[in-house]
């Protein structure tokens, strides 16, 4: 289901989030479970992996992770603002350490010329840290577009791991 490389990094995830004792929680809108399948398709994963949320409707960001009504309406629930409330939001509806978040267009409508199909917001937390930004996965289908965004959420995640033990 997932690649060798993908497979490769979701065990150095679970490895270095083991050895410095860190507990792992994942927020999902266009990905629909793809991180935490990745994660927890590891054996032994349930050690460091806490939690994941599919929150793909806006009212489940709502209701699941505390994403405010009015910042989805402001930003659009494809935003860094978003992002960053979702990693946030996993962080405190959690018992995790990190976070990473993913929210974006993955097609084949719903893009506009401001948020182009392929566009993806990507959120970080960790206890007083939290980063979001966005990219556009350009001319890529459905499948493509979820497939880049998993890649880039599990680098992010072991980025996240790295920076909350280097404080």
């Amino acid at each position: 289901m997932f690649s060798q490389d993908q497979t490769a990094l979701a065990e150095t995830i679970l490895s270095e989030a083991r050895r410095r004792k860190l507990k792992i929680a994942v927020a999902e809108s266009c990905t629909g479970g793809l991180i935490a399948a990745c994660l927890t398709a590891i054996p032994g994963s349930s050690d460091v992996f806490e939690r994941g949320f599919v929150t793909y409707s806006n009212e489940a960001k709502t209701e699941q992770l505390g994403v405010r009504p009015d910042l989805i309406a402001a930003h659009g629930a494809v935003s860094i603002e978003v992002a960053a409330a979702m990693a946030h939001g996993a962080l405190a509806h959690s018992h995790a350490d990190i976070a990473v978040s993913v929210t974006g267009i993955a097609g084949p409508g719903g893009g506009s010329p401001l948020k182009p199909v392929g566009t993806v917001c990507f959120g970080q937390a960790a206890t007083g840290f939290i980063h979001a930004d966005c990219v556009v996965f350009p001319d890529r289908e459905r499948s493509s577009i979820r497939a880049a965004a998993l890649d880039q959420a599990l680098s992010l995640l072991l980025e996240t791991i790295t920076a909350k033990t280097s404080d």
